[in-house]
């Protein structure tokens, strides 16, 4: 698997400003991650219902006065979650939920603007190095596809059942997480192109699509277990209760469905898909000390937090504030394994630095 570029023209290479445009990608991605991070608390505090329209430009302005709460509260409690599972609640108690759907909501818009207004500006200056413009654009289609995915999710739970779809929600965190590894390889490849004028864009080995297709795998499994509640299956380690897999579990058919509905296989999946999650990323760690020791360093640390917060996230209860920390460290695990990927598709004889 292979990354071509066109050779760019000595005006071009005068005029593109690289490293700016790389700086300006990372940004945005850590403006990802907080969104990450603003989603999980969202999806744990179970806020994500509690704005029942999709209103992408209105919507930026929440209620400002008590009438305009009233009528937001109203429209929540014409919603299946008020009528089955909150029914009673306080409009101060609705406010709470509000605001985190809120600022979630928030963010999405303020990424979109971050990401639109300076492409703009540096597409017009021409600073854009070639090869890169339709990859920049296709990261903003995609940022505006993240937002349609989110309402589609949030749809699924005001038609009758009072919870949102847990495989649209596995579909919303994958492409956030997507869109975020997007950034950073692409902010990569322009640091190099920066570093080394005639440097050209990494390329995607065997080696690291393996290791990527296993995370996804953890991710999707993960994003299954919140959508399910099957963290609070069982709140033991290393094995469920007094079983490995406890006997008795009821089976859905056909076998397959399992996986993806049934909360203890679920969660059974979940705890061991780590343990070969670890195994390709110790790999990968390996593979990129060749090319530079931190990114060696980085990725050990991010999935050996991130598996002990995993643990810690079972036996505490699935408490919010460990629960959270598992989902920000998680998307950590995604940023450094898409360095470690990108160190090793490194054209071989291309210097990096120590």
């Amino acid at each position: 698997m292979t990354s071509t570029s066109i050779p760019a023209t000595p005006d071009a290479l005068r005029q593109s400003r690289p490293r700016a445009i790389a700086v300006w990608l990372m940004a945005v991605a850590g403006l990802v991650f907080l969104m990450v991070v603003v989603g999980g608390i969202t999806r744990l505090t179970e806020s994500g219902l509690s704005m029942v329209r999709w209103e992408p430009i209105s919507g930026i302005i929440p209620p400002l006065n008590a009438e305009q709460w009233q009528a937001e509260f109203a429209a929540y409690q014409a919603s299946p979650e008020y009528q089955q599972v909150n029914r009673g609640m306080s409009l101060a108690q609705f406010q709470t939920i509000f605001f985190w759907e809120y600022l979630h909501r928030a963010l999405g818009r303020l990424i979109g603007l971050a990401f639109a207004l300076p492409l703009l500006w540096f597409w017009i200056r021409k600073a854009i190095p070639q090869a890169y413009h339709w990859r920049l654009v296709a990261l903003l289609a995609l940022g505006g596809m993240q937002g349609a995915i989110g309402w589609w999710m949030v749809a699924s739970g005001l038609v009758d059942r009072p919870d949102v779809s847990h495989i649209r929600l596995a579909v919303h965190l994958m492409a956030a997480l997507f869109i975020f590894g997007g950034l950073i390889w692409t902010a990569l490849d322009l640091f190099a192109l920066d570093r080394d004028p005639a440097a050209r864009p990494a390329r995607l080995t065997w080696g690291g699509v393996i290791v990527l297709a296993i995370v996804a795998g953890q991710i999707k499994l993960g994003a299954f277990v919140a959508g399910l509640d099957a963290g609070f299956a069982f709140n033991s380690w290393p094995k469920m209760g007094s079983e490995w897999f406890p006997s008795g579990t009821p089976m859905l058919s056909p076998w397959w469905s399992n996986f993806a509905d049934n909360p203890i296989v679920v969660q059974f999946a979940h705890r061991w898909w780590a343990v070969v999650t670890v195994i390709a990323l110790i790999w990968l760690a390996r593979q990129a000390r060749k090319q530079r020791r931190l990114a060696s360093v980085a990725i050990h640390s991010a999935f050996g937090t991130q598996f002990l917060l995993g643990i810690a996230t079972l036996l505490t209860g699935v408490n919010i504030v460990v629960a959270t920390a598992h989902q920000g460290v998680g998307a950590l695990v995604v940023a450094t394994m898409v360095w470690g990927i990108h160190l090793i598709g490194r054209r071989q004889g291309e210097t990096v630095t120590p």
